[in-house]
């Protein structure tokens, strides 16, 4: 059997693990203390995906916009997903079969988001506890977020692996917009938080329809 891939690097989000209803809750209750509306789910799909601070700026009426309400909305949500990162969240089918298929083949595992690094740590390591990523990362101060490439070069670097030798597994255009930038093999995942269509128009090379679809393209 012939590997085509020496390395794999996963979003989070809507790639791993459906954290929509979580985040989206999180987000809504900050803006209901502030006096904000809500949105639904689905347009939460779009709304997430860039970074927190993308995703004030998308909910927040552009007439509050100003960078003292866009704190305090943070900090807000901050707080509420503290509490509430577990509720609803839960691992997409298939995901711990393809990560067990992984690490059969003893391909290295990475993560890359643009969660805040500190809810990163505490969601992989709740949901994944049985399995073993050699690198898993999300922003912080010192990091910038996706689309920029930086991230996944990083990795890339630490793994000691070329970019091309990786394949990029994440739901949305910025993650293929990412993969792209950092000389990886883009793949999208359909089950996440935006279509088959984005994902193509933002170059993806493959699209799984199923975690297990990974296994396939890893070693076809």
């Amino acid at each position: 059997m012939k590997i085509k891939f020496k390395a794999i690097l996963f979003d989070l989000d809507g790639t791993l693990l459906d954290t929509l209803a979580d985040i989206s809750d999180s987000m809504n209750a900050a803006l209901e203390k502030f006096g904000f509306p809500v949105h639904s789910y689905d347009d939460y799909r779009y709304f997430i995906g860039d970074s927190t601070n993308a995703l004030a700026f998308r909910v927040i009426p552009e007439e509050h916009r100003d960078e003292a309400t866009m704190k305090k909305c943070l900090d807000e949500m901050d707080a509420q997903y503290h509490e509430r990162w577990q509720r609803n969240t839960k691992i997409y089918p298939g995901i711990e079969e393809m990560l067990a298929g992984i690490d059969k083949l003893g391909l290295p595992k990475a993560v890359l988001s643009n969660k805040p690094d500190k809810f990163v740590q505490i969601t992989v390591n709740h949901f994944f506890e049985k399995f073993s990523f050699d690198v898993v990362r999300g922003v912080s101060a010192s990091l910038a977020r996706k689309p920029d490439p930086t991230g996944a070069l990083q990795i890339a670097r630490e793994l000691n692996i070329e970019p091309k030798d990786f394949l990029y597994l994440g739901d949305t255009n910025t993650d293929m917009i990412t993969a792209i930038a950092a000389g990886m093999y883009p793949v999208g995942a359909t089950w996440g938080f935006r279509d088959a269509a984005e994902l193509l128009e933002y170059g993806a090379e493959a699209l799984v329809e199923k975690a297990g679809d990974v296994i396939k393209i890893l070693t076809e």
